[in-house]
Parts: C-alpha cells; sequence; structure tokens
C-alpha cells in the first residue's frame, strides 16, 4: 500500500506527527510493535506521574494532623492496588491514542519496522511505501556490563512500575529524572532507599542550589544519597541479595539491598531498522539529522529519542511537528533547543528552563539574579509545602536566561518561564505583570522584583 507518510514509533514524537500529518491532508500510517502512545503513556511519563500521586496522598494522610484532621486507623500503602491504577491510567491514555488516530484516519500498522530502502518499509513481512517515512523508535533504558539486569533482583524502571511488593531496602544508582522519581516513589512508602550518584551532586544536569535542595529534602526523607559514587560491581548472592561494590568519597566498600534499580540513563532504537543497508549516517549512537529532521538520506527522517538532544516527550512532539509541517511545505521555525522546559517529579518538584548560572559563568556572561523563598509565600504557607525557591537569571539587560524553581507544584508554574524566554521578556516585565494572589506563580514575579533590587515581601 502506498501513503504519503509513514512513522515509525507511535511515541509522543510519532503519533503527534501522524496527527499533524493527517491535519494537513496527507495519507499517514503508524508502524507500532507494542502499545499506542510509546514507552511514555505506557512505561514512562504517565504511569510514572500515577504512581508518585498515590505516594503524595499518602504522604498527606500521614501528615493529616497538620491540617486539622484526624483519621482512625492506620493508613498503609497497598502497593498491587497503586500499581493496579498506575497500570489502568497508561491503558486510557494508550486508549486515548488510539480513538485520535482514528479520528484522524490514520492507519495502525501493528509490527516491527525496518528500511528496505528509500520510501519502503517493511512491517512482519509486509512491504509498505511512503513518500517520506519519519522514524521515532524512541529508547530504552541503557544497561551497563558491570551492572547485569535480571528483572528481578537488578531492575530497570519498567520493572520498577510493576513491582508486586515494597522492598525492605533499594538501591538506585542514577539521579537523573528517572532515578529521582522512583527513588522518591519508593522511599515515601517506607523503603530504605540509597542513591548512588556517580557525578559530585545530585540532578546534576540542574543548577547548582537546585541539586543541594534536592540533596536535603532526600535525606529529609531518610534516603541516604552518595554523590560523587562509582559502581564497581552488582551482584545476586546465593540468599538473593543484591551486593554493589561502590568506591566514593570514604573508599571502597560493598552496600547490600533487596532491589538495585538500574537509572544511568537511555539507549536509542536504532538497531535492525535498516539504517546501515541504505547508507543513513548515525554518530555516537544517534541519527544524524538537519534543522527540519531529514537525514542524509532522501526521503528519511529521524525525530525524538533517536537524535540528539534532550531525550524528553515534549521535545520529540515538537520535532515531529516541525519534521512534518517541513515535509508538507509550511516553512516552520527550527526547535529551540534553548528554551526547553525541563521537569522533575519528586516532592518538592523540580521545573527548568534555560541556562543555570553554572552555564552562563562559563560562558562569560554577566547576570542578575532573583531569588524568592517559599517560606515568603502565603499560598505556600497555607499549603502547608514551604520547602523550596524560584531562582531567575538574568543578563545585563536583564532579559531572562533561565529559571529554576523547588517546590510544590512548580512544574505547573514552568510555562511562565518558558514563554517569557522565549519572548525575550526582562525582568522589569516580568515583575510588572500582575499575578493573582494567593498563587505560588507570585513568586515568579518576585523573583524578578529582587533582581530588580524591588523585592517587596524580602
Amino acid at each position: 500500500m502506498k501513503y504519503d507518510i509513514i512513522i515509525v514509533g507511535s511515541g509522543p514524537g510519532g503519533y503527534v506527527a501522524a496527527i499533524r500529518a493527517a491535519q494537513l491532508g496527507r495519507k499517514v500510517a503508524l508502524v507500532e510493535r507494542a502499545e499506542a502512545g510509546g514507552v511514555c503513556l505506557n512505561w514512562g511519563c504517565i504511569p510514572t506521574k500515577a504512581l508518585l500521586k498515590s505516594a503524595q496522598v499518602y504522604g498527606y494522610c500521614r501528615n493529616a494532623e497538620h491540617y486539622g484532621l484526624e483519621l482512625a486507623g492506620e493508613v498503609r500503602p497497598d502497593l498491587a492496588r497503586i500499581v493496579a491504577r498506575s497500570r489502568a491510567v497508561a491503558e486510557t491514555m494508550s486508549k486515548g491514542v488510539q480513538f485520535l488516530l482514528r479520528k484522524n484516519q490514520i492507519d495502525l500498522i501493528a509490527g516491527f519496522g525496518r528500511l528496505v530502502a528509500p520510501g519502503r518499509l517493511d512491517v512482519e513481512g509486509t512491504e509498505y511505501e511512503a513518500d517520506h517515512i519519519i522514524l521515532a523508535t524512541g529508547a530504552r533504558p541503557r544497561e551497563m556490563p558491570f551492572m547485569p539486569v535480571d528483572g528481578e533482583h537488578v531492575i530497570t524502571s519498567k520493572q520498577a512500575l510493576t513491582l508486586d511488593r515494597l522492598p525492605g531496602e533499594m538501591i538506585v544508582v542514577g539521579s537523573g529524572a528517572i532515578g529521582s522519581e522512583f527513588a522518591w516513589f519508593y522511599a515515601s512508602l517506607g523503603v530504605k532507599v540509597t542513591v548512588i550518584e556517580y557525578m559530585p551532586r545530585m540532578m546534576p544536569l540542574e543548577d547548582e542550589e537546585v541539586s543541594k535542595a534536592m540533596e536535603r529534602a532526600f535525606r529529609k526523607l531518610r534516603a541516604s544519597v552518595l554523590t560523587g559514587t562509582t559502581v564497581k560491581a552488582v551482584r545476586v548472592n546465593g540468599e538473593g541479595r543484591c551486593e554493589v561494590e561502590i568506591e566514593g568519597r570514604k573508599g571502597a566498600e560493598t552496600l547490600s539491598a533487596d532491589i538495585v534499580l538500574s537509572a544511568v540513563g537511555i539507549q536509542s532504537n536504532i538497531e535492525g531498522i535498516g539504517l546501515e543497508e541504505l547508507g543513513v549516517a548515525v554518530e555516537r549512537g544517534k541519527v544524524t539529522v538537519d534543522s527540519f529532521y531529514r537525514t542524509n538520506v532522501p526521503g528519511i527522517y529521524a525525530i525524538g529519542d533517536i537524535v540528539p538532544g534532550p531525550a524528553l516527550a515534549h521535545v520529540a512532539s515538537a520535532e515531529g511537528i516541525c519534521c512534518v509541517e517541513a515535509i508538507c511545505g509550511l516553512n516552520p521555525e527550527p526547535v529551540d533547543y534553548t528554551t526547553i522546559p525541563s521537569c522533575v517529579f519528586t516532592q518538592p518538584e523540580v521545573a527548568s528552563v534555560g541556562m543555570t548560572e553554572q552555564q552562563a559563568a562559563e560562558r562569560g556572561i554577566a547576570v542578575k539574579i532573583g531569588r524568592f523563598p517559599f517560606t515568603a509565600s502565603g499560598k505556600a504557607t497555607a499549603a502547608g509545602d514551604r520547602d523550596g525557591f524560584v531562582k531567575l537569571i538574568f543578563d545585563e539587560e536583564e532579559r531572562l536566561l533561565g529559571a529554576h524553581m523547588v517546590g510544590a507544584s512548580v512544574t505547573e508554574m514552568l510555562a511562565e518561564p518558558t514563554l517569557a524566554r522565549t519572548l525575550g521578556a526582562t525582568a522589569h516585565r516580568i515583575a510588572r505583570t500582575i499575578h493573582a494572589h494567593p498563587t505560588m506563580n507570585e513568586g515568579i514575579m518576585e523573583a524578578a522584583e529582587a533582581a530588580l533590587g524591588a523585592a517587596i515581601h524580602l
């Protein structure tokens, strides 16, 4: 069968690209070997957030007295029901994607797609043709030779979503978004958690002040955080316990736990899809593309986790729209990778966009910094969530370079500084924009005022 556009992979990059192409009048097919919606909807972003919500509610119940409430009896987490709810949420979202595909008359082809020639794709023995083929095959958890995954004792994020019991002790290797979120989830439910991070600080991609705040938050949760620490080997002993050899500030030692979660990054799914046979350029495990996601082979495109750039669902969606609109002759603006919002859904949450203070210093940029602690926020105080802050970084012309936030619901606040940076907003403009009171978002206005030396509540 002949299509205008075939997209391989139905994650946030693939299905969004497919819908946009259909909206532009193209005949579209979407190839998927697993569940519609890809890893994000089924085994990543969405089910993880469902788990985290259950842990948050459990925390509220345990602290009910703080809000003047009395609960009769003991509140206990039921992991089986928490997991069941998470899986139901994922299934609901996957069905939603299938509905959108049907609504937009997009053919969903089940199976593994492999390029056999420019404009030709094999799916489980059946060949399909298209003028344009977009690869959006996503990524999977990276496995390290010193930490072999068996799915029972040494696990990845996928198994962490569906454990059938709460372990007594868990070691999480890696403190990026995935590692930190699972560490917070299990620690919140009473598991003794140790986070091991190779880099000198937790959440190493975040602003240094954010990293320090989150290390304090994890220790407050009674989770151990070992930074500047290397994992040398992971073994399972005869009793089914994991033994983890590490080397850190205290020298070499061996830790023990029921389960080790490997959260050391992801690896692009580019094997076996025909790249080598067609001569599609690949560098360092990523497909080489231009600003509109064209590879070096005419008619072949790539987006999402298999191309250079942040491996985030919303980035893949933006790339998919840009790619399709370029194919359809709309001349879209290239994706601005300097203004990519990033979120970590721990408690407190972490939200950031743009440059960190350290990045600005490395580039020799003189900056003005405004901070606002949530201890001074009426809304945060009323809600009982006063941990965290807003940190805004401006250049000498007072244009926003970056925003970094720690606190309750700061991921919902991130759109404002992201838009402000996109539009080139100044500290003065942000400070003079009236923000509703009482809201957490006032913290952004207050931080801008602080950068101008005009803070009211500090």
